[in-house]
């Protein structure tokens, strides 16, 4: 596999983690606290977030379309967002994830499809 691919791919997955809980977590841990906590506890987390994906995207888009670039970027943000509700929410997981998954990779099929 390319190597500007596996580096992107691996930039893009550290920062939808740090992402992901950016955005849910503080559902969790902070909802007894007030508003502005959690918005600035979750714009500390997003830093580092935006401390790989912008790097990902500057290497991904040396040989990668924008359009290539966004469905990798939803897949691995859906990927995380499962296994965040899976392991860390303890939320139940039903068959619509696994069709919405099936959606999800018809779209990387069509969009890097020759």
């Amino acid at each position: 596999m390319n190597i500007t691919i596996v580096k992107t791919v691996a930039l893009l997955l550290c920062a939808n983690v740090f992402m992901t809980f950016a955005w849910y977590s503080h559902l969790k841990n902070l909802s007894a606290k007030p508003l502005y906590i959690a918005i600035l506890a979750s714009w500390g987390i997003a830093f580092f977030e935006y401390m790989l994906q912008v790097p990902a995207n500057r290497i991904g888009h040396e040989e990668l379309s924008l359009a290539q670039l966004k469905i990798i970027q939803e897949v691995i943000t859906l990927t995380v967002f499962f296994f965040y509700v899976l392991i860390y929410a303890r939320e139940k997981i039903s068959w619509n994830y696994l069709y919405a998954g099936i959606c999800m990779l018809m779209a990387v099929f069509f969009m890097f499809r020759k």
